[in-house]
């Protein structure tokens, strides 16, 4: 086995770079250049971070993946961070590099006893009986959508403030129990914690923020969040209903409950990763059916084609772009040397790109099968919503091709700046409707 090479500079830089994600072909080829010659890089940027070891092929991020014993979660951060902004968070939390104690965040034995908590209640099962509601908040975002189509009299609006950014935060705040008039509050928190430097999702000036000063505003966010759901947990152990916030509130490990820090954690991962991630890949399902009219036309006849949509949107887009893992003891990867304690970042949305298992992976093919994406994970660490992220979507467009004849771009769709969560900012439509 030989040490992993050093990535070139350009690459180095642009991995870690929220604009190169923004900049979704460039990226994509480069991915693929490394894919081809250095599968496992060494990622250095001077002292702007820990160096780390990117892995970009398919078979090495899904082993990764799965094997949680050899790479874990816990010992340094999950996400990409500066090392001015991991000191800082350190200093907070008295340690710990995770901000937020979430279920990303921990490894066995902690993690299952704490993910058996909400596991049955977000299984297929259970979220059945939420389709009746979920679909009458699918009808309002499409009437909100058509309503803004017909205003301007051109047939012409934005999808995504109007229909995939909203409609997924409607419905994890009606299962978290979150009143309405509060969405907004936890809208902009969301955008705090994940809009990145992109000054567009963040309305902070973050762009023009130091690594301390982004920080330190996401540490104010976490703040909020968790003052917020301490008054939900007092209301739902004093009258519990059965959202899944009354789960968490009433929740015991081990006979007892969880800790503040912990059930914040928790309120947390399921707020905010619950919206962003089902937004984004709705928003790619969208772009790629007006983008192709014969194949919207085509969908409208034969739902049966729609969850084949639905799984190609979420594996094209790949939301969440990237974790780390923290290697526990000397292991190969990809044909290289891992050493206990180096830190790896498995990039999903390189692996989803790999074109020894995706043939054209840049096309989007909703025939595609096998289609075993890796935007969800895999092994014990598999996204907990997969289920309803898939439900959510297949309602949503089920109420779009009802009331939606034809469908085209009306301008150019933007991505995002974002390393970590990313997907579509912006993505007009011109629309006609069905009589």
């Amino acid at each position: 086995m030989s040490a992993a090479p050093q990535a070139p500079a350009e690459i180095a830089a642009a991995v870690i770079d929220p604009l190169a994600y923004a900049e979704w072909d460039g990226l994509l080829d480069k991915f693929d250049v490394l894919r081809r010659d250095m599968p496992v890089a060494r990622i250095e940027n001077g002292d702007l971070h820990d160096p780390f070891l990117l892995v970009t092929g398919y078979d090495d991020v899904m082993r990764i993946s799965k094997d949680n014993k050899t790479f874990l979660n816990s010992p340094k951060g999950v996400v990409f961070g500066f090392r001015e902004g991991e000191e800082i968070v350190k200093a907070v939390t008295g340690g710990s590099p995770h901000l937020v104690n979430s279920l990303v965040a921990l490894d066995a034995p902690i993690h299952p006893k704490y993910r058996r908590l909400t596991q049955e209640w977000f299984m297929p099962k259970n979220l059945k009986q939420l389709e009746a509601e979920i679909g009458a908040l699918a009808k309002t975002t499409v009437d909100r959508l058509v309503e803004a189509s017909q205003e301007n009299g051109n047939g012409e609006a934005d999808f995504v403030p109007l229909a995939a950014s909203p409609y997924p935060l409607h419905v994890i705040m009606q299962i978290l129990g979150v009143p309405e008039a509060d969405e907004q509050r936890m809208l902009f928190l969301t955008q705090q914690m994940f809009g990145g430097q992109d000054e567009d999702l963040n309305k902070t000036g973050m762009a023009n923020m130091t690594a301390e000063q982004i920080t330190q505003l996401v540490i104010g966010a976490v703040a909020d969040f968790e003052t917020y759901f301490a008054k939900i947990t007092e209301e739902k152990r004093a009258n519990p209903t059965d959202d899944v916030a009354s789960v968490i509130a009433n929740a015991k490990v081990d006979g007892e409950y969880l800790s503040d820090r912990d059930m914040a954690g928790y309120y947390i991962i399921v707020a905010s990763a619950g919206h962003d991630t089902t937004s984004a890949s709705t928003s790619g399902a969208m772009m790629a059916l007006a983008q192709d009219p014969e194949q919207f036309a085509r969908l409208k006849v034969d739902r049966d084609l729609l969850p084949g949509i639905v799984e190609e949107a979420i594996r094209w887009t790949s939301p969440v772009q990237h974790f780390m893992r923290t290697a526990a003891e000397d292991v190969e990867v990809g044909g290289v040397s891992v050493k206990k304690g180096d830190w790896l970042m498995i990039n999903y949305v390189a692996a989803n790109h790999d074109d020894r298992v995706f043939e054209n992976p840049r096309k989007f093919d909703a025939a595609r099968s096998p289609n075993r994406h890796l935007a969800f994970g895999a092994g014990a660490h598999q996204c907990l919503g997969l289920h309803m992220a898939r439900m959510e979507m297949k309602i949503l467009f089920n109420e779009l091709l009802d009331r939606i004849e034809t469908v085209e771009l009306a301008g150019e769709p933007k991505r995002a700046k974002s390393s970590f969560v990313g997907g579509l900012k912006t993505l007009p439509l011109r629309c006609t409707l069905s009589k």
